[in-house]
C-alpha cells in the first residue's frame, strides 16, 4: 500500500475510465479542427497579474480560489485557473494578430486549478477543452462557437442539456445598468464581502449562488432593459443565426457568469443531471480583454467546456460511448523461439497500424489466454514449436472460438483484411 495519496480535491484518471475522458476531449476538439481552429498550448502557470487583470480582482477565482506562489527568484506566479487569459497573452506575445488573417482561431486542452471546496463536479484540478476566436467583432463568430459546442455535446449522445443565453452590453450601455444595479443592491441585507463587491463589480452579486442572496434579487433591474441599440441589434443577430442552425436556447436575463472580462454575448451549457454543479461549459464575448492585458483592441469570443462534468453528464444520462477495444490482436508465444518470432510479428502488425499486445512475462497458455480475454482483443495469435516448424501460427477468433492455421508470412495481410 502506497504511503501517498492524490491531493484533496483531485483525482487520478485510470483505465478503463480514462478512455471516456479521451473520447470527450476528441468530441470537443473535432468540430473545432474542422472549422479552422488551430491548436495552442500554454504553460500551467502564469504571472499572477495576468489573471488579476483579465479574470477580475473582484472575482472569487482571484480573491479566493487561485493557487498563487512566489518563486525563489521573487516572481509572483499562479497555477492557471482558466484558459482564456493565457491564450490571449500567448497570442499577443507572438503577434499572431499581426499575421493579417483575423480572427485568429485557436483551441486548447489542459488542466486548470482552483482552490475550492471539493464536491462532485467541482474539483481543485479539472480538465477543459476551450476555443477562442481573437480579433473580430461579428455575431456570426459568437453563433459559430455556440453551434460547434452544441454539435460536440450531441455527438457524444447527450440530450439533457440546455443553452442559456444573454447579453451583457458594452462600454456604452453597461455603466448605466451598473449604476441602476448598485442602487438596488445597496438597499439589500448583504454581508460585508458582498457589499464590497457591489462597489467593485455589482454584476458579480447576480452570480452569487447562495440562496439568501438569490432570494433578495427578485425585482433586480435586468441588463436587457438597458442595452443600447447596437447591443440589441448584435444580440438579435446571434439569436437569429443560432435559431436558423436549429440550435435551441433559452434567454436568461440573469446570466452573467463568473469572469469580469465578458461583454455582449454570454452563454452557458447546463445539464439537469448534475445537481448544484449544473454548468458543463460556457463562454462569451470579451471585447476589452486584450486592452486590459496591454494589447491593442481585439474584440474576441470563446468558450471552455468541462471534460470532468461532461463525463458525469454522460453517466447521469446512462450514455454508453461504445469505445473500441484498445487491443485488436493479442500474441501468445509458447516457448522461447515462438517468443522471438511472435515479438517480431507484433512489431510488424503495429507498424501496419493494427493495435497489438503481447503475453509478456513468460506466463503459461492458460494465464496468457486470460490476459488476451481481458485485453478485449478480437483475435489471438498462438504459436509453439510445432507451429513454427510448419511455418504457421494459430489464429483464433475470440468471440466464436474458431481457430485455424495461417502462414507466418501471411499473418499481417490476413489480419489487415479481417480488421478492415
Amino acid at each position: 500500500m502506497s504511503t501517498f495519496k492524490a491531493p484533496k480535491g483531485t483525482y487520478d484518471l485510470l483505465p478503463p475510465d480514462s478512455a471516456a475522458y479521451l473520447a470527450v476531449r476528441e468530441a470537443f476538439s473535432a468540430p473545432l479542427r474542422n472549422s479552422g481552429y488551430d491548436y495552442i498550448e500554454t504553460p500551467g502557470f502564469e504571472n499572477v497579474e495576468l489573471f488579476a487583470r483579465g479574470v477580475g480582482e473582484s472575482t472569487d477565482i482571484v480573491t479566493k480560489e487561485m493557487y498563487a506562489f512566489e518563486t525563489k527568484g521573487g516572481d509572483r506566479l499562479a497555477l492557471r485557473p482558466e484558459g482564456t487569459a493565457s491564450v490571449l497573452r500567448a497570442a499577443l506575445e507572438a503577434n499572431l494578430h499581426k499575421a493579417g488573417n483575423l480572427p485568429v482561431k485557436l483551441w486548447y486542452s489542459g488542466s486548470y486549478y482552483r482552490y475550492e471546496r471539493p464536491q462532485k463536479g467541482r474539483y481543485r484540478h479539472f480538465s477543459q477543452v476551450g476555443a477562442e476566436a481573437i480579433g473580430a467583432e461579428d455575431p456570426a463568430l459568437d453563433a459559430e462557437l455556440i453551434i460547434l459546442a452544441d454539435q460536440a455535446y450531441r455527438s457524444l449522445g447527450l440530450t439533457n442539456f440546455r443553452i442559456l443565453l444573454n447579453s451583457l452590453g458594452d462600454r456604452e450601455c453597461r455603466p448605466v445598468y451598473r449604476t441602476a444595479l448598485q442602487d438596488f443592491l445597496r438597499g439589500l441585507d448583504l454581508d460585508e464581502d458582498t457589499r464590497r463587491r457591489v462597489d467593485i463589480n455589482p454584476l458579480r452579486v447576480l452570480d452569487d449562488k447562495r440562496p439568501q442572496v438569490q432570494e433578495q434579487l427578485t425585482g433586480a433591474p435586468l441588463l436587457r432593459d438597458y442595452l443600447c441599440d447596437a447591443c440589441k441589434a448584435y444580440h438579435e443577430q446571434v439569436r437569429e443565426l443560432i435559431t436558423a442552425a436549429g440550435v435551441r436556447y433559452e434567454d436568461d436575463p440573469r446570466l452573467v457568469r463568473g469572469l469580469d472580462y465578458y461583454t455582449r454575448t454570454t452563454f452557458e451549457f447546463v445539464h439537469g443531471g448534475l445537481g448544484s454543479q449544473s454548468a458543463v461549459g460556457g463562454g462569451g464575448r470579451y471585447d476589452g480583454l486584450s486592452e486590459m492585458l496591454g494589447g491593442p483592441a481585439l474584440p474576441s469570443v470563446g468558450w471552455a467546456l468541462g471534460v470532468d462534468r461532461t463525463v458525469l453528464a454522460l453517466q447521469a444520462e446512462g450514455v454508453e460511448l461504445g469505445l473500441p477495444a484498445t487491443t485488436s490482436v493479442f500474441a501468445v508465444p509458447l516457448g522461447e523461439e515462438a517468443r522471438r518470432v511472435l515479438f517480431a510479428t507484433i512489431t510488424e502488425l503495429r507498424r501496419a497500424g493494427i493495435a497489438t499486445d503481447f503475453a509478456f512475462g513468460g506466463r503459461g497458455l492458460k494465464g496468457a489466454m486470460k490476459a488476451a480475454n481481458r485485453s478485449g482483443a478480437r483475435y489471438v495469435l498462438v504459436a509453439g514449436e510445432r507451429d513454427l516448424s510448419e511455418g504457421v501460427v494459430q489464429l483464433k477468433e475470440m468471440e466464436s472460438g474458431d481457430q485455424r492455421p495461417v502462414a507466418l508470412d501471411a499473418v499481417v495481410d490476413e489480419l489487415k483484411a479481417l480488421l478492415g
